[in-house]
Order: C-alpha cells, then structure tokens, then sequence
C-alpha cells in the first residue's frame, strides 16, 4: 500500500469515529419526574441501579430522557407532548398529574409508575391485579400507611393537640388524605390547620404561615414533588421547632422525626423490572401493578433530641431504622 492510499484510509477511519461515538441506543426511556433533577438523583440512581440489575446499562441499552416539572404540575402536559414525540419505548411517571399527562400524551406508548398514591382510586389504571391500558408500575400504599404515622405521632407527641398539614392541593389524592387525617385528629379531640404546598419559591413564606398557628407537630402529606423538597422541608420544620412526622423514609434522613412507609428509592429500583418486562415485550395491561412489602419505622433520634423530645423505649424497640 502506497503512502498515499494509507493516509487516505486513515482519513476515512478517523471520520467516522465521531459518527459512531455520537449515535445513540435505540432504546429511549423517558422519565416525568416531579421536582429536579438534582433534589431527585437518590430515586434516578436507584433506578439505574434496577435497570443494572435487570442487565441495562445506561449508554450502551437504553438513553434516559428525564424531564422536570420543578414542582410546578401544570407543566406535565406540555412536557408530555415533548417526550411522546420522540416515541420513547416507555414513559416512567413519577406522580398522578404526570400519569394523566402521560396517559393523554401518549396513549399508545406503554407508561410505568415509579410510586403512585392510590392510582385505582385515581382513575389512573382499573385495577391492581388487571390495570388494562397501557399504564402500570407501584402503588406506594400512602392512603392506608398515613392514618398509621398519626398513631406514631400520638406516641412521640402525647399532648399534640394543634396538628399543621402540609398537603400539595395540585395532587388528587392529597384532598381525600387530608380528610381522612382530619378525622382521626378531630375524634380524639385535636384540630388540623391544613396548609398548601405551592411552590418551592414558596417553601419559607408556608412555613412561616404554618408557624404562625403554633403547631404541637406537622404532618407531611405524601406528594412526589414534596418529597423532591425534603432537605428544606425538614431544615425549616427543625428551624420553627416543630417535630414532623410522614409516611416518607427519606423525610426522616432529611431531619423529620419519624416516618412509616416504604423507602422511595426501593420504589424506583423495583420500577425497572417492569421497564424490562415491557421492552422484553409484555404488556401494561398484563403487569399487576404491585404494593409495597416492605414498610419501614424510621426514626431521627438526632432530631428528637435537638427539639427536646423523649422517643418511648416501645418505639424504638420497634423501629426499623433508627437515625442518630
């Protein structure tokens, strides 16, 4: 081969490495997530970890098209449009605005639920064990769980009697929770002040209205995007002292006092089996969508002992992870 017919092939070879460095897997997932993308990368990780396991590796099987509401709901539909027009395999929805988006966006593109509050009573699928459609994934159990963290709050705070509500009214299942929080409260002779979420920018100004009525505790009504704002929730809660208490694990880690529920993130890594069910072929409406199995005590001893507060011995033998 001739110097020159060497450089020329040479040549050729070297333009085509950035072609092949740039193409894409064919898979495409996308993700509606609720919050950001750095306040949500726990859950985002834990789902890679459960594609890992499912033997998926981001950049070789699939690409990960996440987009963020940042906690403002009513962007779920245009940013659902945005994604079902790239023709995704599967849409990943992490909260019921993002489902019915979803759902509407993209009625032929199979839609899976990272962790959703009462998606039957929602109207999101038909049942649990034959969702139909094309929508499946996890329901969380948050409206049987969150009577429970009343109990516990009862047992850390005996003498609560002013009980604040942060609840985020752009999510359907918040109202009926709330009511039957309200419920409970009020039979055993306590008051709820409900107040709303309304945006992150907010946060302060909320906190300082639920401040304002003197709470004995703050319960913290499960919704994905104030899960996504659990480092400012929790730092507020402690900086107004008052203990909180939630059916969200990771509100604990963040400095609640006590939570009972399932940990998000396990939510997220079990959500990739489906994703490879489906991209094995299976359909949405052929994959029950399943509850949790496992439902954690947790408890911030570090928290409890900043706000001045005895955590009882029966509780502690109880709880399932202890935070100090």
């Amino acid at each position: 081969m001739n110097r020159r017919k060497f450089v020329g092939m040479i040549a050729a070879m070297a333009g085509a490495w950035p072609l092949t460095a740039r193409t894409e897997p064919a898979t495409r997932i996308a993700l509606l997530g609720s919050g950001s993308a750095a306040s949500s990368e726990l859950f985002v990780d834990a789902f890679r970890d459960g594609l890992r396991e499912q033997g998926l590796i981001e950049g070789q099987h699939y690409v990960l098209d996440a987009r963020w509401a940042e906690g403002v709901y009513a962007r779920f539909p245009q940013l659902a449009s945005d994604v079902a027009a790239r023709r995704p395999a599967v849409i990943m929805v992490t909260t019921i605005s993002a489902v019915r988006a979803a759902q509407r966006a993209a009625p032929d593109i199979p839609i899976v639920m990272t962790s959703i509050n009462d998606p039957v009573g929602a109207g999101l699928v038909a049942g649990l064990a034959r969702p139909g459609g094309n929508t499946t994934g996890l329901a969380n159990m948050t409206e049987d769980l969150t009577p429970k963290v009343v109990d516990i709050l009862r047992v850390v705070v005996p003498k609560a009697v002013r009980i604040a509500a942060l609840h985020n009214p752009a999510n359907s299942s918040n109202g009926p929770m709330l009511s039957r929080i309200r419920d409970s409260i009020e039979k055993a002779g306590g008051a709820v002040h409900a107040t709303p979420f309304g945006t992150p920018a907010d946060l302060e100004a909320t906190f300082a209205e639920i401040a304002r009525g003197n709470p004995d505790a703050l319960l913290v009504i499960n919704d994905a995007t104030i899960i996504d704002m659990r480092q400012p929730i929790a730092a507020l809660a402690l900086a107004h002292r008052i203990p909180a208490f939630s059916s969200i694990p990771e509100l604990t880690d963040a400095g609640a006092i006590a939570g009972y529920g399932t940990p998000r993130a396990d939510l997220y890594r079990r959500s990739a089996w489906y994703v490879k069910r489906i991209l094995d072929g299976a359909k949405p409406a052929n994959l029950a969508v399943e509850q949790p199995t496992l439902i954690e005590l947790s408890i911030n001893l570090k928290t409890a002992k900043a706000l001045g507060i005895a955590i009882p011995d029966t509780l502690l033998a109880r709880a399932d992870r202890v935070i100090e």
